[in-house]
């Protein structure tokens, strides 16, 4: 790892001392005490993978720390190194000529490791479903043909009793459950094939990994409720947004923070997400409004809070989509839903207001109270403590 540190000495020159350090504990203190004797106040640094994370560390609290982009310090071919990286690093950042990375506190970089670890097992999991479907083709068994949910509680029946060995198609069908709309004969179709003893196997195994997901998913849902407990409040205001639930609600706190304090106004965390127009401009004419490259893990999510908060029926997001679907089409208008549902949070988080219906839906009244009763029910199965208070008449809502 290479340091350069820069000494202004007058106003066209600069006093510029170089040092070499390792990656480990010991060589990272090392890097505090000489920065810290050379009087350093400020370091800036590239976020190359994840390996500016250990030195990220090692010198938070002591100095300013500033994340910079590698593609904004670019060198010309062939003429890159180390140390000369470092020095123009400084001279570009003294130029304002670098783009900076939004990197949380401490506390809210564990959030989002807890809720992207969760991410990434709900996507093991779909993959599971997918080779135990293609194993169950095989076999020529079509039980999702007959199920809403081929891990569902039947489905999982009929699966662990495959892979045990059963075959009579009778014994299999009694298994599933009441509420199951396929007949009885339409199931004992479906579970006409064979399965080998090979994929037997592979069935079962696929069912424990299956479980032992189910259970690390339950496990994460309790530890980031533990670890968000004292931002129930901001929570809870959010999941009164159409589309958001308690999960979509603490996943976007771990992103952007309980109350979005590193983006001052709602149009730069639209471009830090990267749903708000670009400009590519070249004198005096545009060349692109083509969205710029934002936080991937905060548009994707977004995107998907956009889509369910279009299919909340009576909305106010529904009523926008409608209106500019015939204009737009479906993929801008559900990008438009997204940028106007990104400001409102914003606004919810950053100034603490709630959101109060006010399209159709607000005049039904039962629908409220279905949407009220399973929020509690959501909230109270992570732990939260929820009183219901009403809101007052004028004042903070939006």
């Amino acid at each position: 790892m290479a340091v350069v540190v820069g000494h202004p000495s007058q106003p066209r020159e600069t006093e510029w001392k170089r040092r070499k350090f390792g990656a480990t504990v010991p060589e990272l203190q090392r890097l505090r005490e000489w920065q810290g004797a050379e009087g350093v106040q400020e370091v800036v640094m590239e976020s190359t993978a994840q390996y500016w994370k250990p030195v990220w560390i090692a010198l938070e609290g002591e100095f300013e720390l500033q994340l910079t982009q590698a593609r904004s310090n670019k060198a010309p071919r062939g003429r890159k190194s180390d140390f000369a990286d470092a020095r123009r690093l400084v001279k570009r950042w003294r130029a304002e000529d670098l783009t900076v990375s939004y990197v949380p506190a401490a506390e809210q970089r564990r959030w989002r490791a807890m809720t992207r670890f969760r991410r990434q097992a709900i996507r093991q999991r779909v993959q599971l479903q997918n080779q135990i479907e293609s194993l169950l083709e095989e076999g020529q068994i079509k039980l999702s043909c007959v199920g809403s949910d081929l891990l569902g509680m039947s489905g999982r029946r009929i699966l662990r009793a495959l892979a045990d060995g059963e075959t009579d198609p009778q014994k299999l069908a009694e298994m599933r459950d009441a509420r199951v709309r396929a007949s009885e004969e339409e199931v004992k179709a479906a579970l006409g094939g064979q399965l080998h003893s090979l994929h037997c196997r592979l069935l079962r195994l696929s069912l424990d990994r299956v479980e032992q997901i189910d259970q690390q998913i339950g496990e994460l849902d309790m530890d980031l409720g533990q670890a968000m407990q004292a931002h129930q409040e901001a929570i809870a205001r959010l999941v009164a947004l159409p589309g958001l639930g308690v999960d979509s609600a603490q996943q976007v706190i771990a992103q952007i923070g309980p109350e979005a304090a590193a983006f001052p106004t709602p149009e730069q965390l639209a471009s830090w997400v990267g749903v708000c127009p670009g400009r590519q401009e070249s004198a005096g004419v545009s060349m692109s409004q083509r969205s710029p490259q934002g936080n991937r893990p905060m548009r994707r999510l977004i995107t998907q809070l956009a889509w369910a908060a279009v299919k909340a029926k009576e909305s106010y997001f529904q009523i926008l989509f409608r209106r500019w679907v015939p204009r737009l089409g479906a993929k801008k208008a559900i990008w438009a839903v997204a940028h106007r549902l990104l400001r409102l949070i914003w606004k919810v988080l950053h100034k603490g207001v709630s959101y109060e219906e006010r399209g159709p839906l607000g005049l039904n009244k039962n629908a409220l109270h279905r949407r009220k009763r399973r929020l509690l029910r959501d909230l109270r199965a992570l732990g939260y403590k929820v009183i219901l208070e009403p809101l007052p008449t004028q004042g903070s809502t939006v």
